[in-house]
């Protein structure tokens, strides 16, 4: 915790001004291009919409806020909905799904976006265990589609069983490229070291 790993997705989402440096994305890459699933989405539960309505609010960029829904987005929201076994819950407000049905519904507006890239912070935090590997079949299927995903994970053996490239944070990157070179037990204590790491000449504060 605490190493920028979330400030880092949302440097690349263009929602956190960048210290120094650039991101440069390949020049067929849009704003729109861009899913951005935050860890905590800043989401009124309390908002009267309902789980197919919600999910359609992924064409906004198609039809803008008062544009038509067609009968093929209409379809192909319905279909997200199936993919995330939440057929059953298209007229259900959402104030009434758990935090599992939330999370696969947040997952099914990002099928029907479309996104070129998906940035994911602890996709599966609060979910689970059928619930994970129901949006990692849907990680697969996205980058078989030849999307590209960034997600920050703990888990350092889903990691490893579903994801190529690594970077591993600690304070500052300690390693990247291809997961099983990045992974090794030599960075993975190299990263240990710099997260419990703390400066003995630092002052004293003051507690009140």
């Amino acid at each position: 915790n605490g190493a920028g790993k979330s400030t880092l997705l949302r440097a690349l989402a263009g929602l956190h001004p960048v210290a120094g440096g650039k991101i440069i994305w390949a020049d067929k890459i849009q704003r729109c291009d861009i899913a951005y699933l935050p860890q905590r989405p800043n989401l009124e539960m309390q908002f009267p919409i309902t789980v197919s309505d919600f999910v359609l609010a992924g064409f906004w960029h198609d039809c803008g806020g008062f544009g038509h829904i067609d009968h093929a987005q209409m379809h192909a929201a319905d279909n997200a909905l199936a993919a995330v076994d939440l057929a059953g819950f298209k007229n259900r407000q959402i104030n009434t799904l758990s935090a599992g049905q939330m999370q696969r519904l947040l997952f099914a507006r990002m099928i029907v976006q479309n996104a070129q890239v998906l940035l994911l912070d602890e996709p599966f935090n609060a979910v689970d265990t059928r619930t994970t590997q129901l949006l990692l079949s849907l990680l697969q299927d996205f980058h078989a589609q030849g999307k590209t995903i960034i997600a920050v994970l703990h888990d350092i053996e889903q990691i490893r069983a579903h994801f190529g490239d690594t970077i591993l944070l600690a304070r500052r990157a300690v390693a990247w490229g291809p997961t099983a070179e990045t992974l090794t037990q030599e960075n993975l204590a190299r990263a240990r070291n710099l997260a419990e790491a703390w400066d003995e000449d630092a002052a004293m504060c003051d507690v009140a």
